[in-house]
C-alpha cells in the first residue's frame, strides 16, 4: 500500500509539472517580434558604437544569418545557406527525434553572433537577459528550453568560426589610406573633422555570394577635367546648381536629402569646440525597411529572417563591390573640386563622407537590397519608411523598393556629396550584385531564382 501510495505521489507531481509547462509555447515563440527587436538593438549599438556603414553590414549579415539557418533546420520550406555562401559548410544539425523550440534557437544564435560582432557587449547582455526572461514566462518545457538554447550556441559558434575568416581582422592590421596630393583628381580629406579615409581595404574582405570585389567593375568615372568646357566641369555644376531652382524644388530636395543622409558620424564645429552626432547607416536603415515589411504582411519568423538576411548579404557584398572601385578610382568630391574651381564659399547640404566619391554607395547597397526586397515581397509593394522618424525625420512613402532606392540614389546628388554618373552607374551595379547574389542564393525549396515570390 506504502509502494502504491508514493507512486501516487509521484503522478501527483509529474501531472502538475506538466501543467506548468505551456503546451502552446511553440505558437507563442513563433512571432517574428524577438528577430525584430534584436536587429533594432543592433542598429542603436551600432550607433553608439560608431561602426562605419560596411562593417555595419557585416554586423548585421552574421548575426542575420545565424538566426536564418537556426529557423531554416525547423522548416522543411527554407533551404540552408550553406554551400551557397562563399566557405560556409553545413551548420550542426538537430538531433534527429528530439523536440526543439526553433525560434528560441535563432534568438539566442542572433544574439550571441551580434555581441561578438560589437564593442558594447554590456549593452547586448542586460538586452538578453530582459528578452530571456519574457522568453521563460512562457514557460517551454525545461528540456526543450535547454536543448533549443544549446542548439542556437551551437549554431552561433559556427557562424562566428566562419566569420572569423573573412580577412576582417587582418584588415584592421593594414595601413591607413595614403593622401595623394599632388594629384588633383584624387580624394581629399573634407571639412570639418578632415577624417582619414574609412576602410580602404574593404575589397579584401570575403564576399559572401560574389566571385571577387572587382566582379562587377563599373565603367570609369568621367576622366577629370578643370576645363569649363569638360564633361567632368559639367558634372560638377550639376551639383553646384542643386538648390538653386523654386523653392518648392528646394524643399523637396532638402526633404529627400535628408531622408536618405545615414551619416553615421556628423561633425559640428562651435568655435574651438568639435563634436559629433551619430545617426542610423545606410544599411541600418534598409534592415529597417526588411523589417518594415515583415510586419506589415505579418510575415511568418522564416519569412522575417529570410528578409533581413538577404537583405543584409546584399549590403555585405554591395559595400564590398563600390569600396573595391571607391579606393580604384580614388576620384575627388564635390566639395573639394567646386571649393578650389569654382566657388571657395560653397558648401553641401550633406556633410561629405570621409571615402573617395565614385561610386555612390548609397546607390550600389539600396539598389541590391531593393532587388532582395522585391523577391520577398513583390514588385509593387507600397509602404511607408518610418524607419527615420526616432531620428527626428518624417516618414515617407514609396510604391515600391525600387522606387525607394532611386529616390536614395538620387538623393546624394541633392546633399551636394556625388556627382551623376556614382549615381547611375552605382545603381547599375548594385542591380548587378542583387541579381547576382539572387540567382545564386535559393532561401526556399523548389525556388527559381529572380523569379520566386
Amino acid at each position: 500500500m506504502k509502494n502504491i501510495a508514493f507512486m501516487g505521489f509521484i503522478l501527483a507531481v509529474s501531472l502538475l509539472g506538466c501543467r506548468s509547462e505551456n503546451p502552446e509555447y511553440q505558437q507563442q515563440m513563433a512571432g517574428a517580434d524577438y528577430l525584430h527587436r534584436t536587429v533594432d538593438q543592433l542598429t542603436e549599438i551600432i550607433i553608439h558604437d560608431i561602426f562605419s556603414p560596411p562593417v555595419a553590414s557585416r554586423i548585421y549579415a552574421y548575426s542575420s544569418i545565424a538566426a536564418y539557418e537556426c529557423l531554416a533546420a525547423g522548416d522543411p520550406i527554407y533551404r540552408s545557406l550553406a554551400g551557397q555562401l562563399n566557405g560556409l559548410a553545413p551548420v550542426p544539425a538537430p538531433e534527429e527525434g528530439q523536440e526543439y523550440c526553433f525560434p528560441l534557437a535563432a534568438v539566442r544564435a542572433q544574439i550571441k553572433v551580434g555581441r561578438a560582432l560589437i564593442f558594447s557587449e554590456a549593452v547586448m547582455d542586460e538586452y538578453e537577459q530582459k528578452l530571456m526572461a519574457e522568453i521563460e514566462a512562457i514557460r517551454i518545457p525545461k528540456a526543450v528550453y535547454e536543448r533549443s538554447m544549446a542548439y542556437g550556441e551551437a549554431v552561433a559558434d559556427h557562424i562566428l568560426a566562419w566569420s572569423a575568416k573573412d580577412n576582417y581582422k587582418q584588415t584592421r592590421t593594414f595601413p591607413k589610406y595614403s593622401v595623394d596630393i599632388q594629384d588633383e583628381s584624387r580624394w581629399q580629406p573634407t571639412p570639418p573633422a578632415y577624417m582619414d579615409g574609412v576602410e580602404p581595404h574593404w575589397r579584401s574582405i570575403r564576399p559572401f555570394v560574389l566571385d571577387s570585389a572587382g566582379q562587377f567593375k563599373p565603367i570609369p568615372p568621367t576622366p577629370f577635367s578643370k576645363d569649363k568646357g569638360s564633361l567632368f566641369y559639367q558634372e560638377a555644376m550639376e551639383v553646384y546648381q542643386v538648390g538653386k531652382g523654386s523653392e518648392a524644388e528646394n524643399k523637396a530636395e532638402v526633404a529627400i536629402a535628408s531622408f536618405w543622409d545615414c551619416n553615421p558620424y556628423v561633425s559640428h564645429q562651435q568655435g574651438h569646440v568639435m563634436f559629433a552626432t551619430k545617426k542610423i547607416t545606410p544599411g541600418g536603415h534598409w534592415m529597417g525597411i526588411a523589417g518594415l515589411a515583415s510586419r506589415q504582411t505579418r510575415a511568418s519568423m522564416s519569412k522575417t529572417a529570410e528578409a533581413y538576411a538577404l537583405t543584409a548579404i546584399c549590403l555585405m557584398d554591395g559595400f564590398i563591390s563600390c569600396w573595391d572601385e571607391k579606393y580604384r578610382s580614388n576620384l575627388v568630391r564635390p566639395e573639394t573640386y567646386i571649393n578650389k574651381y569654382i566657388d571657395p564659399e560653397w558648401r553641401p547640404l550633406l556633410q561629405t563622407p570621409p571615402f573617395p566619391e565614385y561610386t555612390s554607395g548609397h546607390s550600389v547597397i539600396s539598389r541590391a537590397s531593393a532587388v532582395a526586397l522585391t523577391r520577398i515581397f513583390g514588385d509593387d509593394f507600397a509602404y511607408t519608411d518610418t524607419v527615420e522618424e526616432p531620428y527626428g525625420l518624417p516618414s515617407r512613402s514609396f510604391a515600391s523598393f525600387m522606387a525607394a532606392s532611386e529616390e536614395a540614389a538620387i538623393s546624394r546628388m541633392y546633399g551636394g556629396i556625388h556627382y551623376r554618373p556614382a549615381i547611375e552607374n552605382g545603381m547599375k551595379q548594385g542591380e548587378a550584385v542583387g541579381r547576382f547574389i539572387l540567382e545564386r542564393v535559393q532561401t526556399r525549396e523548389g525556388q527559381l531564382g529572380l523569379n520566386h515570390r
